[in-house]
C-alpha cells in the first residue's frame, strides 16, 4: 500500500507546486516527500518533476500520468467506501424542471433527502425542450417538463398533473367572461415559440376573439405580476402550486367547458434504459405527492 501513499503525495506536489507545501498537506516532512518522489520516479523509470528553486514543476512525463494517477486513486477510494444499504438511495443525481415546477420539485427533493441523507442532488431549471435534450444526453437523470408533441426515441414520459388554461385578469376588471376580458383589456402573451405559448394560441383561435396585443414574455411570473398591476390580461395555465384563486389582486375566469382540451400536461421525462429503477420509483412518488398536495 506504500505505492498508493506515494501516488497521493505525487498528487499533492503536483497541486501545490512545491515539496514543502505538499508536505503540510500530507502530514509528512519535506525530506519524506522528497524520498517518496525519488522512489516513485525509480519505480516508474521516469522523471516526474523539475526543481526550479523552491518550486517543483511537473515534467511532460509527470503531466502525462497525472490524470491516470488521479483516476486510479478515485477508483481505490470508491472500492474502500462503505456500501449503502440495498434499500438506501445514495450517490449523485441531477434533475431539472421548468421554472413553474421548481418550487414543488425543491420541496419534494428536500423530503427525499431527509429520508436518504446520502443522496447528493443537483437541481437546474430550463425550457422543456432543452431539459429533454439534457436527459437524452444523460446530463440529467430526469426532468419535469411540459408534455412534448413528439417524444424523442429512448425517453419515457410519465404524467404528473394537468393545468387547465384560464383567463387571468386584475381584480378590478369588469368582465364576466374570458371573451369579454380579452375584448376590453390589453393582451399579455406568453412566448409563442414555446409549447405553452402555442397552446395559448390554439385557445385564442377556439375563442374566436381578436385581442389587443400589448407584449410577449417568456415568464409566467412576470405576466402574472403585470396582471396584478392592471397592465392587461393573460391566458395562462392554472399552475398547480399557485394561489391565484385566493389572491385578492387577481380574478380567474375559466374557459368554456367545450374547451376541455385547453390544458397543459406536466410530467416526468426519463430515459427508457435508466439504470436506477429504485430511485426513479421513489422520485416519481415524491413528485406525485407534492403535486397532489398542490
Amino acid at each position: 500500500m506504500s505505492t498508493l501513499r506515494f501516488l497521493r503525495t505525487f498528487i499533492a506536489v503536483a497541486r501545490c507546486g512545491s515539496f514543502a507545501e505538499a508536505a503540510e498537506h500530507v502530514s509528512l516532512t519535506q525530506a519524506a516527500v522528497s524520498f517518496q518522489m525519488r522512489a516513485l520516479e525509480e519505480t516508474l523509470s521516469r522523471q516526474l518533476f523539475e526543481r526550479q528553486g523552491r518550486i517543483s514543476v511537473l515534467t511532460a512525463a509527470g503531466r502525462e500520468i497525472l490524470p491516470e494517477v488521479q483516476a486510479l486513486l478515485d477508483q481505490f477510494d470508491r472500492l474502500c467506501a462503505p456500501k449503502a444499504d440495498a434499500e438506501e438511495l445514495a450517490g449523485a443525481v441531477a434533475f431539472g424542471a421548468i421554472v413553474s415546477c421548481m418550487a414543488p420539485l425543491s420541496k419534494g427533493i428536500s423530503k427525499l433527502k431527509t429520508r436518504y441523507p446520502r443522496l447528493d442532488v443537483r437541481l437546474s431549471t430550463g425550457k422543456s425542450g432543452e431539459l429533454a435534450e439534457e436527459v437524452e444526453a444523460e446530463e440529467l437523470d430526469a426532468a419535469i417538463i411540459v408534455e412534448p408533441v413528439r417524444m424523442p426515441a429512448g425517453l419515457q414520459w410519465i404524467p404528473l398533473c394537468e393545468e387547465p388554461l384560464i383567463l387571468l385578469a386584475p381584480a378590478s376588471a369588469a368582465a364576466g367572461s374570458p371573451q369579454d376580458a380579452l375584448a376590453r383589456y390589453p393582451f399579455l402573451r406568453f412566448d409563442r415559440k414555446e409549447y405553452t405559448g402555442r397552446l395559448v394560441d390554439r385557445a385564442l383561435k377556439q375563442l374566436h376573439c381578436p385581442v389587443d396585443e400589448f407584449l410577449e414574455l417568456n415568464s409566467i411570473d412576470s405576466l402574472v405580476e403585470l396582471v396584478r398591476q392592471e397592465v392587461g390580461v393573460a391566458l395562462l395555465p392554472l399552475l398547480i402550486n399557485s394561489d391565484w384563486l385566493n389572491d385578492p389582486s387577481l380574478h380567474v375566469l375559466y374557459l368554456p367547458k367545450s374547451m376541455h382540451t385547453a390544458v397543459r400536461r406536466i410530467g416526468l421525462v426519463i430515459r427508457s434504459d435508466y439504470a436506477r429503477p429504485k430511485f426513479a420509483e421513489e422520485f416519481y412518488a415524491t413528485c406525485m405527492g407534492m403535486f397532489e398536495a398542490g
